[in-house]
Order: structure tokens, then C-alpha cells, then sequence
């Protein structure tokens, strides 16, 4: 995922209300939202290393990573993708699995990690050094920078989300993937600079980014209640923002 927005334990209904848009080159080769047999989690999957973007188990467990986004920094390591899936396919708690990862943090290539179970939730980090931070309830957001960094899409994002729960409108998730297809761009005087060139952060700065070859590949909601019970919903696109399919798999605490 490359921005994420999200609410934890802020809402009566939704213990986690969790919305991003995984951007990615449209040649990787990877599956759509499915149930896995192996392990049990309902996610997609990268088919070129393994791993998932984002996924969620039917006791309630969640878990995304983003990349950070710095051409001066190797891109060495195991794939981000791994950690999602060991997270998920895992017996350890959030708070368990935080304290375990910081002796391997580093054996990665450089990640954003959210990690929620039913009482806690971790932002993981490994750049600079590897660090794990609880997550406060309230909303937060992420891209691919640290955590609550405020680039223009990830603030949009978060205020989205926050007019949606203002709103009270729990079952209805069309305002919120509206704003994952904002493909709004921002001033140059607003945008990072992440070492891409200011022609690329410009590209980049949209929540939604339509191109021919790289692009946001599929927008993602997640909803869990208090009780472990949801639904992960994914719209997938191609080339220049092409429809490519949509697909809600509903969960329930075991």
C-alpha cells in the first residue's frame, strides 16, 4: 500500500476502519483479494515474492506495509511483503510480534508496518533504525515516508475519513473510496522531496495515480468490529486507472 488512512477504536461500531491504495507496477504479478487456505487469512497476494500488501485473519487481525520511498537507500533485504504474511500467519499478539520483529527489523528491505489484533496496535519501522511505536486511538495515516507524516495525500486521506465518521454513515463505504479516487495533484511548494525528481513527485502526490505502466492497482477498505466480525472490500484497476474488478469478502471472529 502506498497511502493509508485509518481510524482505531474511535467509532461505537468499527473497532478498525482501515482504507488505502496499494500502488505498484502494473507487470508485477500478483493475485486479487482471496480466502487462503494456507494460511487461513483473507488477502491478496504478490506472486513475485510471496508475500501480501495487506490482509486480515477471522480472529480480527490486520496487517498492511508500505515501502519508503528513497532512491539513496539499497533496497536490500527480505521482501516488505513477508512481514504482513508472517504477522498474519502467526500465533503472536501485536504487542508480542512488535517487541520480536526489532531483532530482525533490519533484515529488510525499508518498511512501513501496521499490525492490529483486538486490544493493540503497532506502527514498525526499520529506517532509519528499526523501531516500534503503539498506536494511540484516533485517526492516522501513513504513506511512504514515517508514520503520520503529513504529505498533502495522506492529510486529504485522513480528513476524508474523519468526514465520514463525522457523518455516521458506518455501512456505507462509497465516500470512502471516493477518496481513495482522488487524482488530485498538490502545488509544488507542498510537495516532499524524496529524492525522485519534482516531475515523479508530482505524479506521486495523488492519492490515485493513473499511468501506463506504474500506478494504484487496487483500492482497499477494511472494517472490523469490536467483536472480531468484518469485511475487506478491494477495487482493482490497470493501465491508466482501468475498472478491473471488485471483490468484498466478509470475516467472523472464530
Amino acid at each position: 500500500m502506498c497511502v493509508i488512512a485509518f481510524a482505531w477504536n474511535t467509532h461505537p461500531r468499527w473497532r478498525l476502519v482501515l482504507i488505502g491504495n496499494r500502488d505498484e507496477f502494473h507487470a508485477r504479478p500478483s493475485l486479487p483479494l482471496m480466502r487462503w487456505e494456507q494460511p487461513t487469512m483473507v488477502a491478496g497476494k504478490d506472486l513475485e515474492a510471496g508475500g501480501t500488501w495487506l490482509g486480515v485473519t477471522d480472529d480480527g487481525r490486520c496487517s498492511v506495509v508500505t515501502n519508503v520511498r528513497d532512491p539513496r537507500d539499497p533496497q536490500h533485504g527480505r521482501s516488505r511483503g513477508l512481514l504482513a504474511l508472517d504477522y498474519l500467519a502467526g500465533a503472536a499478539d501485536a504487542n508480542a510480534h512488535a517487541q520480536a520483529l526489532l531483532a530482525t527489523a533490519a533484515d529488510y528491505r525499508p518498511f512501513n508496518l501496521l499490525t492490529f489484533d483486538a486490544r493493540n496496535a503497532y506502527y514498525l519501522g526499520n529506517r532509519p533504525e528499526p523501531r516500534a511505536q503503539a498506536v494511540t486511538p484516533g485517526v492516522h495515516g501513513l504513506s511512504n515516508a514515517d508514520f503520520n507524516t503529513p504529505w498533502p495525500k495522506t492529510r486529504a486521506l485522513m480528513q476524508a475519513l474523519e468526514a465520514w465518521l463525522d457523518a455516521g454513515r458506518d455501512d456505507e463505504f462509497a465516500p470512502l473510496f471516493a477518496a481513495l479516487a482522488d487524482p488530485r495533484g498538490y502545488p509544488d511548494e507542498e510537495l516532499p522531496d524524496t529524492g525522485v525528481g519534482l516531475e515523479r513527485e508530482r505524479l506521486l502526490s495523488s492519492a490515485f495515480i493513473r499511468g501506463e505502466h506504474y500506478g494504484t492497482r487496487a483500492s482497499t477498505v477494511v472494517a472490523i468490529n469490536h467483536d472480531g466480525r468484518g469485511v475487506v472490500v478491494e477495487r482493482r484497476f490497470g493501465p491508466f486507472g482501468r475498472e478491473d474488478g471488485e471483490t468484498a469478502i466478509p470475516f467472523a471472529s472464530s
